[in-house]
């Protein structure tokens, strides 16, 4: 029987994260960029999502203030896409972040002018996680737009 329960843990990997982005070129195609991702996964709270004992999913997260959090980075391998693995990434954050007193969450990703089919669909998963688009700006992480996405947290 093949296992699909998920489990998360807080853990440090880095090499798990080069490993997953790796497999996300269309997302993470940027060599030096994808070294950043896997130096802040030693530094930065970090998530891991496992499905028996390989990693299948990262979130990492930074806290800019007290009162807010910030989604870094989280990826999870192709293969695991719709299964619910970054639900599940989203959900051990906000309650680890609500637990700590944070009550608002923001992401950033590439922003809805940029049209690629990708980064809409990332775009849908955090909406449809509760997230709203607050402002697109350009020049951000990027020399294209970028759009802050960003979720109330209510305990």
């Amino acid at each position: 029987m093949v296992e699909t329960a998920v489990t998360i843990s807080r853990s440090q990997d880095p090499d798990a994260v080069r490993r997953i982005l790796g497999a996300l070129p269309s997302w993470f195609g940027i060599p030096e960029a994808n070294e950043h991702y896997a130096r802040a996964a030693s530094a930065k709270a970090s998530y891991l999502a496992r499905i028996g004992d390989e990693v299948v999913g990262v979130a990492l997260v930074d806290r800019h203030f007290p009162a807010t959090g910030e989604i870094h980075l989280i990826a999870v391998t192709p293969h695991h896409h719709g299964s619910g693995v970054g639900t599940a990434l989203v959900t051990a954050v906000e309650t680890d972040l609500i637990a700590d007193g944070v009550r608002l969450l923001e992401v950033k990703t590439v922003g809805p002018s940029y049209e690629d089919q990708g980064y809409a669909a990332t775009r849908a998963f955090y909406a449809a996680r509760g997230f709203l688009p607050l402002e697109e700006v350009t020049g951000l992480d990027w020399d294209g737009p970028t759009v802050i996405m960003v979720k109330p947290l209510i305990p």
